[in-house]
């Protein structure tokens, strides 16, 4: 199939070949949810912990007689009906990660970026960089493609762009073989060079 190529120093546009099976791909929804869901997840720390009354120092002797003193009976001060005891249901370390399979990974990233080009939100341009690491110069790019809110998909990152969308909020750059699910699906727009276009169609054909 052929996507429709802007040029960056504004000559003719142009159409740039691509495989069906990555940017013409059915949209497949649950597909999407369970990879993104997945992403997410794996992005958890999962390092919350509290400890029982078992694993409080201290409390190794009865605080006082069991009988005599008037007070309730108590056999250790580390008791969680006790100041600075432990918990009765501790919360432990845990592990949110889902396992995906690669197929499904692939074919999920085949589906957003069809998804994209179909909604008219993939911006494919034949080269995109800055000259100087300046934030008013990107931002003007983005503004002559349209793209305030944006995910910049580059072959070849420069250091001048990277440190012009540093400070955008809304403007994420990436190297090709940085990208992922969620960061596809969260910008409006998806500006890709040629050069990452033809690498993605390589790697997920």
């Amino acid at each position: 199939m052929e996507l429709n190529m802007i040029k960056a120093e504004g000559g003719k546009p142009g159409n740039l070949s691509v495989p069906d099976a990555v940017f013409g791909r059915e949209y497949n929804e649950s597909l999407v949810h369970q990879v993104v869901t997945a992403f997410l997840s794996g992005a958890r720390a999962g390092t919350h912990a509290q400890k029982t009354r078992s694993q409080v120092s201290g409390g190794g002797r009865k605080p006082y007689k069991q009988k005599g003193t008037g007070r309730a009976r108590a056999g250790t001060i580390r008791s969680p009906l006790w100041r600075k005891g432990g918990k009765i249901f501790a919360a432990v370390t845990a592990d949110y990660s889902q396992k995906v399979n690669k197929k499904m990974y692939r074919v999920a990233l085949q589906a957003i970026l069809s998804e994209l080009n179909r909604q008219d939100r993939l911006v494919v341009v034949d080269a995109f960089d800055v000259g100087q690491p300046k934030t008013r110069e990107l931002v003007a790019k983005l503004k002559a493609l349209g793209a305030g809110n944006a995910l910049v998909v580059s072959d070849n990152v420069s250091d001048s762009l990277y440190l012009a969308a540093r400070n955008l909020p809304d403007v994420e750059v990436r190297a090709v073989n940085e990208i992922d699910p969620v960061s596809l699906v969260r910008h409006e727009k998806v500006v890709l060079t040629a050069g990452a276009a033809k690498a993605l169609g390589e790697r997920l054909a």
